[in-house]
């Protein structure tokens, strides 16, 4: 609609010092204080009504044309990151060892800025729309606690975007179907008993244990899992032993698994309990093993990326629209979302030739975007308002 596109590149100043705000203020996942006062600040200026859902999350509510009751779910992500900024702009980081070092500044701006024209044009759009400012992702608890809130009640659908330094800027990525990995991790503590390594027959090795629950866990995804499906099971940590001359009786290994179907996740859990139990009752020590899921894979609704896909080619030209990216083996917990409200999950193009930093990989220290890509990243969100008053 042309006074939507008008109200959004008349706001790009806007829409770009609120970024920078976010980037210059960071906060770790579950400790966005100063974040979640902020966007108070700005629905309060715009007019929109808002609460908290668990401690720093944020979700704002407007209504648009009554002619539809659908209520689509806008998120964006709030968290930064643990990591020093090394960046020499004038809006680095100010504070020491935390920066947005993958781009969920540029989302809360981007949304704050549809907020803003959403509310300036509330007779142009049908349905109900909810802002959902969301914490802690980067952690996999956010999207668990905005849905333990209640939020999705009474919500028809849901829709989330993402920055790409791998994507040229102005891009728009997406994949119908399974799009990101489930990531789980598991801590695995394996208890024997010590003794002299002269004597090993009087001892139950957990270092030997260990390293063969290591070695068994590789088979899973050779052995187990369909060739034609891509799956990962890795061991980060092993640590174990005191001393050359004494048999460990004690080891732990931390790892992670990750799949792009809800089947395949099942199966690999089972799996790295079964071997972890087995391999050591075959040893005679003994095994506790530790699960802490993090996120689902994240599953686009056909339909609705379709939907998206041809609005994106309307709006943009068919051009800006890369509608079969390679899936990711990262995670995002908009996934746990995606597992209960058909919807979609998109990228944007944020990497510009003329800015090495836009370039690097995310959680780099010099992570930075182009930011004229803050305004079509707005214009996704209220394009996902439009297809969902149009269902």
């Amino acid at each position: 609609m042309t006074q939507i596109n008008t109200l959004i590149a008349e706001n790009t100043e806007y829409v770009i010092n609120l970024r920078r705000y976010f980037h210059m203020h960071p906060e770790n996942s579950g400790e966005e204080f100063q974040t979640a006062i902020k966007i108070e600040e700005e629905l309060d200026k715009i007019g929109i009504p808002h609460h908290r859902f668990g401690t720093t999350g944020v979700i704002a509510t407007l209504s648009g044309n009554p002619s539809s009751n659908r209520t689509i779910l806008l998120r964006a992500d709030t968290d930064a990151l643990p990591m020093q900024d090394e960046k020499t702009c004038d809006y680095a980081s100010q504070t020491p060892d935390i920066m947005h070092a993958c781009g969920h500044d540029a989302h809360t701006a981007s949304l704050l800025l549809a907020a803003k024209v959403l509310k300036r044009t509330e007779s142009d759009w049908n349905g109900n729309v909810k802002l959902a400012f969301q914490p802690a992702e980067e952690i996999g608890h956010g999207a668990l606690e905005l849905i333990s809130a209640n939020e999705l009640a009474n919500v028809d659908a849901v829709f989330s975007l993402h920055v790409a330094s791998s994507m040229d800027s102005g891009l728009i990525g997406v994949r119908s179907g399974p799009m990101m990995a489930s990531c789980d991790s598991f801590d695995i503590t394996v208890t024997g008993r010590s003794g002299h390594v002269s004597a090993p027959h009087l001892s139950i090795d957990a270092l030997y244990t260990a390293c063969s629950i290591v070695t068994q866990l590789q088979s899973i995804v050779s052995r187990k899992v369909d060739p034609i499906e891509s799956a990962v099971v890795g061991v980060g940590v092993l640590h174990s032993g005191t001393s050359y001359n004494i048999v460990a009786d004690n080891a732990f290994i931390q790892g992670t698994t990750r799949a792009f179907t809800h089947a395949t996740r099942k199966l690999l859990n089972e799996s790295v309990t079964r071997i972890a139990e087995n391999t050591a009752a075959a040893n005679g020590a003994k095994v506790n093993i530790v699960f802490k899921d993090a996120n689902a894979p994240l599953i686009n609704d056909p339909e609705w990326t379709t939907r998206m896909v041809n609005a994106c080619s309307r709006e943009f030209g068919e051009e800006s629209i890369r509608s079969d990216i390679p899936q990711s083996l990262g995670a995002d917990d908009f996934a746990e979302l995606l597992a209960l409200r058909p919807g979609v999950y998109m990228r944007v193009g944020t990497r510009s030739a003329a800015d090495p930093n836009t370039a690097v990989s995310h959680h780099h220290p010099h992570f930075d975007i182009d930011e004229t890509t803050l305004i079509k990243a707005a214009r996704l969100f209220i394009l996902a308002v439009e297809e969902n008053g149009n269902l």
